[in-house]
């Protein structure tokens, strides 16, 4: 039996392949109001460094392909 986590890991992965990276976060958005602050928060995940943060993003993608 698959865990939530995984659950969730892989119905992200199947929306993502379906309606692409912006529409999946538009779709979980209109269910989820979310919480926290992300404006504090989103130092703790995002990196300083811009090209860092475009080439983790080109390697997620190139990733995402061979699935």
């Amino acid at each position: 039996m698959k865990t939530i986590s995984e659950i969730r890991k892989e119905g992200i992965c199947a929306l993502s392949k379906a309606l692409g990276p912006i529409d999946m976060a538009r779709f979980i958005q209109s269910y989820e109001s979310g919480s926290g602050d992300y404006t504090k928060e989103r130092h703790e995940w995002l990196p300083d460094d811009t090209q860092a943060l475009k080439e983790r993003l080109l390697e997620r993608e190139k990733q995402r392909k061979k699935v």
